[in-house]
């Protein structure tokens, strides 16, 4: 896999392969993750004989290489996409009604998130404001009240850029916010949870596609 991105020092690849461990690992770094996936990809590389190489440089790009010991494929069938793809994640259909006309603000700095949980949320005939960091969710709740059309529900990613999903909440509820907000973060562990709920939000959800909207439903007005 090649990439044209942000590149890697020679420091930061020396620990890109330990379990929970990023190059950036502020609470306001531009990736998220666990910091498991390229363990889990050099260890399962490595148990089938092969390796997994990566060559970057800062400012660049980096590319990653991925060998392993296939043996011989002569007669072996090999999968296609549609024979593993899944059903897409939807609000079930007796559910949409209590979706329709709710005011969602949804800050996630994943821009493909951002737009899939839109998507399916604006399906439901919920209306969606999406921003990217935790200084415009502020900045939204505060105009959405100006205006009299306040949210009913925040959906709020914990890491994000500029400012944080902890130091926004917590922002949030010194200015009596009392909306439900709902903690969404790729980490699962008890004491991520404890954070999250302690920062003020109201629930904790980890970020598959198919929670995040059960818990949107879960807090709908009827």
């Amino acid at each position: 896999m090649i990439d044209t991105g942000i590149g890697l020092s020679s420091d930061e690849i020396a620990k890109l392969f330990r379990p929970f461990t990023q190059a950036d690992e502020s609470t306001t770094r531009r990736f998220g993750g666990t910091g498991l996936g390229l363990s889990i990809c050099l260890r399962l590389s490595e148990n089938l004989g092969g390796a997994v190489v990566v060559e970057s440089e800062p400012g660049t790009g980096s590319t990653f290489s991925v060998t392993v010991d296939a043996g011989a494929l002569a007669g072996v069938q090999m999968l296609q996409a549609a024979d593993v793809a899944g059903p897409a994640p939807s609000i079930a259909d007796g559910d949409v009604d209590r979706v329709r006309g709710f005011r969602v603000l949804l800050a996630e700095d994943g821009l493909d998130n951002q737009r899939l949980f839109a998507h399916l949320l604006r399906k439901a005939v919920a209306n969606v404001v999406c921003v990217e960091n935790g200084q415009l969710a502020c900045n939204a709740f505060d105009d959405a009240q100006a205006a009299t059309e306040p949210f009913h529900l925040i959906l709020m990613d914990m890491q994000m850029p500029v400012f944080d999903g902890y130091g926004a909440t917590q922002r949030l509820r010194a200015k009596g916010c009392e909306l439900p907000i709902i903690a969404m973060t790729a980490h699962a562990m008890d004491g991520d949870r404890k954070a999250c709920l302690d920062a003020g939000c109201t629930d904790y959800v980890t970020k598959p596609l198919r929670i995040v909207l059960e818990i949107t439903v879960r807090f709908s007005v009827a």
